[in-house]
Parts: C-alpha cells; structure tokens; sequence
C-alpha cells in the first residue's frame, strides 16, 4: 500500500503545481523555458503514473474489503461514465459547445468518473484511489474557473458537438464493453 501512496500522491501533487504553486510553475516555465518544463513534466507525469499502477497493481494483491455496494450503484457509475466519456472527448474536440459551456471538460470528466468508481468501489485501496481523484479533480476545477484564461478563439458550433458527443459514446462503449475487461480485469456489463 505505500508505494500505491507514494504513487498516488506524487501523481496528484506534480498536476496540482497550476492549482498549489502557480508561482514556482510559471517562474520554472522563465526559468527553464517553457519546452523544457513541457518535457521535464512530461517524464515526470509518466514515472509517477507508472509507480500509481505499479502500486495500485500490488495494493489489489492483497485486497481489504470496505463495503459491498448495492447491485444499483453498478448500474448508476456504469452510466456516469457515459457523460464522462464524451466530456473528455469534448475536451480534445475544438469549437464545440460542451468545451465553451463548460470550459474545462476533462476535469469534470475526471470527476464524472472518479464519483461513478467510488460508488461502486469495495476495496480500500479502491477507493483511496477514486476518493483521491474526485478531491484533486474537485479542487482543480474551482482552480481552473477562479483563472479562466482566455475565451475561446472560434464561437462554438454544431458539427464538433456532435463528433464529440459521437466519439464520446463510441469510446465509452467500446471501454465497458471490451476493454475495461481486457485492461483493468472487470468486466462492467458482466460479460
């Protein structure tokens, strides 16, 4: 359970430096330009994202159960993760109508299923896990609405909003159906 901790914990604190530390972020970006901080980020992000799977993956060897859930709350997080699909496919779409409304689609995405896994999540180290991204994403999108940057450049128009809402729901289809089985070991439909 530690190295999932270390793991879980670096991940979060080194993508809350914009919400924590905006200050020693942007004098890093000066400092070092903003290509190299991309870069130091970048390998930083993946090494502590590879020891939260590594942990997560020895945290499930040896599992302490919380709580069973009711069969409906399998139901319900398998639908919340619909809407969270297509908010994180909006967030990559550009000009459609989720991402002007809502601004920051991938952090409610992130939220969306965070609270849809721990509702169903009956493993402590599961619901570490959830608990811990539904805080940071929580905590991030108060952030990201106090600084709103800029507007977007192109007003929001019909075709990327479908595209988004289409791809959106063809990724979370082809997620629960087939590889959340494959990747993760549960099979969300059962199947």
């Amino acid at each position: 359970m530690v190295l999932f901790l270390t793991g879980l914990l670096s991940f979060l604190a080194l993508h809350s430096l914009r919400v924590f530390a905006p200050e020693w972020r942007q004098a890093k970006i000066s400092a070092w330009g903003a290509q190299r901080f991309k870069g130091i980020y970048s390998l930083l992000s993946i090494a502590t994202f590879v020891l939260l799977i590594w942990g997560y993956g020895q945290a499930r060897l040896a599992p302490t159960l919380v709580w069973v859930p009711p069969a409906g709350l399998k139901h319900l997080a398998v639908l919340l993760t619909l809407p969270a699909f297509v908010l994180l496919i909006a967030a990559f779409v550009p000009n459609n109508h989720i991402k002007a409304k809502l601004k920051h689609p991938m952090v409610l995405a992130t939220k969306l299923w965070a609270l849809a896994h721990l509702l169903i999540g009956m493993w402590l180290h599961s619901i570490v896990l959830f608990a811990g991204f539904l805080v940071w994403a929580a905590l991030d999108f108060r952030s990201a609405r106090r600084r709103d940057e800029q507007p977007q450049s192109k007003p929001a128009q019909l075709l990327p909003t479908v595209i988004a809402v289409v791809v959106g729901i063809g990724a979370w289809a082809g997620f629960a159906l087939y590889a959340h089985a494959k990747l993760i070991g549960v099979a969300p439909f059962g199947m």
